[in-house]
């Protein structure tokens, strides 16, 4: 460890703000000075003590609660003292100030640190300590349900079973070289075609829930695209439930970006109104073309497109012409890639449908057709209706997961052929393993642990 783990640290573990109860959390290896100092008792570990906090000329700051965790039975293994008062942001920074003024050497934490000390301290894996942030951040019912799966150690146990069968077939695969006199035919006998076959297959289920937990996290980027007056406004209305868009017959009302996040089923949609979509050489207003460029950037960043189409105008030469220039203006491989969905709005004002069968009818003014959508959303975002086996999950856990299942990929078709070139095959597996111990933190850089505990909350 670094040297400054090994110093002690104090912090407001509390929200900013007023409230009934504010905590001050130290850590560090021996905290009896400051038990001492503050307490004037010794404390009995892990029983909540009432009693008055006291400044350096023995006046009372506060009365409330001392806890006391002793090494290594603590959050973060290390001795861990809480200090339970009232609420008020003055009150805690005086607190605070007095356990700085108390124990020499004792210094504010940096933001996640408290964390991180657990992870250091073997209290908690990597997976497991991103989980505490995404508990705290969860903005969905089903994300905090999710993270709280995955802090109890539901994911990291199943990336840890995946290490072991892996650990199982590099085992025999590099004792094979290290005895290349022995005539035997290793992949036959030690079944390895077999054992790779259901490693790659356990990988699968465990990437895939891991996509469903990435998505619970970080959500879907939704944009909704067409030309103007299609009824883009009036969906972003209708999916959120609330006039958040102005919705009139004046085609370019909306000349700006209009965000909302929804939730479908726990999972949350940022579902964004774009203005509508037109050769900007075709308007004086500079105020609209600037809005028209923000839309096409915003459809380039999307998960999933809405292209929006009028029911009540299909037929018309000019505005069919339109929706083909538009089609054809789409970033490359937004189609090929599942982003792209088509919806006809309006269908109460009309009784033309769409020859794609593909395609979804709505009428945003009624809400007929909006579950289907909602569906499809889901659909198009990998999300599987399994939310009791989802674990939270973030972009780096996806992308370690995949190319995990690369590397297995390469060693199984090593593997099958005749003459399996066992050197190549035991690389393979190496890196697939390295893989799978970045996300617990078996194998992590430090630049990579600051990144992660960096983004999480002073106290945590």
């Amino acid at each position: 460890m670094l040297p400054r783990h090994h110093e002690p640290i104090v912090a407001v573990a509390t929200a900013p703000g007023r409230g009934a109860v504010g905590i001050v959390r130290a850590s560090g290896r021996d905290l009896a000075p400051l038990i001492a100092a503050v307490c004037a008792r010794c404390l009995a570990p892990r029983v909540a003590t009432y009693l008055p906090f006291l400044a350096a000329d023995g006046s009372t700051l506060d009365q409330g609660l001392a806890i006391h965790f002793p090494a290594p039975h603590s959050y973060t293994g290390e001795a861990v003292l809480e200090l339970q008062a009232h609420g008020g942001p003055v009150l805690l920074q005086l607190l605070l100030a007095r356990c700085l003024e108390a124990m020499p050497g004792l210094r504010l934490a940096a933001p996640g640190e408290f964390t991180e000390r657990a992870f250091l301290n073997g209290k908690l894996d990597l997976a497991q300590a991103e989980a505490v942030s995404d508990l705290i951040e969860a903005s969905t019912e089903q994300a905090a349900r999710s993270a709280g799966r995955s802090l109890a150690g539901a994911f990291s146990k199943q990336v840890n079973a995946l290490r072991d069968a892996l650990v199982e077939l590099r085992m025999l695969v590099e004792a094979t070289l290290d005895f290349p006199e022995e005539e035997i035919d290793f992949l036959e006998k030690a079944d390895a075609r077999g054992r790779l076959a259901r490693t790659t297959a356990e990988l699968d289920g465990v990437l895939d829930r891991a996509r469903s937990g990435a998505l619970l996290r970080e959500g879907l980027r939704v944009v909704l695209a067409g030309q103007p007056n299609v009824g883009k406004s009036s969906l972003l209305n209708a999916l959120a439930g609330a006039e958040l868009a102005i919705v009139t017959a004046i085609p370019g009302t909306t000349r700006d970006k209009v965000s909302e996040t929804i939730q479908i089923h726990g999972v949350p949609l940022h579902v964004t109104d774009t203005a509508g979509l037109r050769d900007p050489d075709a308007s004086a207003d500079e105020v609209e073309r600037i809005g028209i460029a923000r839309s096409w950037a915003e459809i380039g960043q999307a998960d999933a497109v809405l292209f929006l189409r009028d029911l009540t105008r299909l037929g018309e030469p000019d505005y069919d012409e339109a929706d083909r220039r538009i089609a054809q203006a789409w970033p490359q491989g937004l189609a090929e890639s599942g982003r792209l969905i088509e919806v006809f709005n309006k269908a109460d004002a009309s009784t033309l449908r769409p020859d794609s069968g593909d395609a979804i009818v709505i009428s945003a003014r009624s809400g007929d057709g909006l579950e289907r959508l909602r569906e499809r959303l889901l659909e198009r975002a990998g999300w599987h209706a399994q939310p009791e086996g989802v674990f939270i999950a973030r972009t780096r856990h996806v992308q370690a997961l995949r190319r995990t299942r690369e590397h297995l990929a390469r060693a199984a078709a090593l593997a099958a052929q005749r003459d399996a070139a066992l050197d190549l095959l035991a690389e393979e597996l190496r890196l697939a393993h390295d893989a799978l111990g970045e996300i617990t933190g078996a194998f992590s850089a430090d630049d990579l642990l600051g990144e992660i505990f960096g983004r999480f909350c002073i106290g945590k």
